[in-house]
């Protein structure tokens, strides 16, 4: 093996870059995907009650909504360039968080309702 390796080396350096840059790239998602899987299978991960260290993004993955529902229930026009937090969000319009908490609930209960 290590004389393959070896011989791999000496005569396909790039190749064999490439090949292992391939490989970590691969196995990185493969982890990031096997992570993701695990922590959105936990029940306790779905339909949590939002709260102000939650971004749109998560409340829409944890309800099962699409995103666009999300910021439109928030009041945002678009996708925000980055990821907001709500209590990010609360503070940028100047609102308060809890505010914009129990509007969110009533959202996602009135939503919840008509599933």
């Amino acid at each position: 093996m290590i004389r393959s390796l070896h011989h791999l080396w000496r005569h396909h350096p790039v190749a064999l870059s490439l090949f292992g840059g391939a490989a970590l790239l691969a196995l990185f998602f493969a982890v990031r995907l096997t992570l993701f899987s695990v922590y959105w299978a936990d029940p306790e991960h779905r339909h949590q009650a939002p709260e102000p260290w939650m971004t749109p993004g998560y409340i829409a993955h944890s309800w099962h909504l699409p995103p666009e529902e999300v910021f439109d229930a928030l009041g945002l026009s678009a996708k925000p360039q980055k990821r907001q937090t709500l209590e990010q969000i609360a503070a940028d319009r100047g609102v308060d968080v809890d505010g914009l908490l129990s509007d969110l609930d009533a959202f996602l209960a009135a939503r919840k309702a008509t599933q």
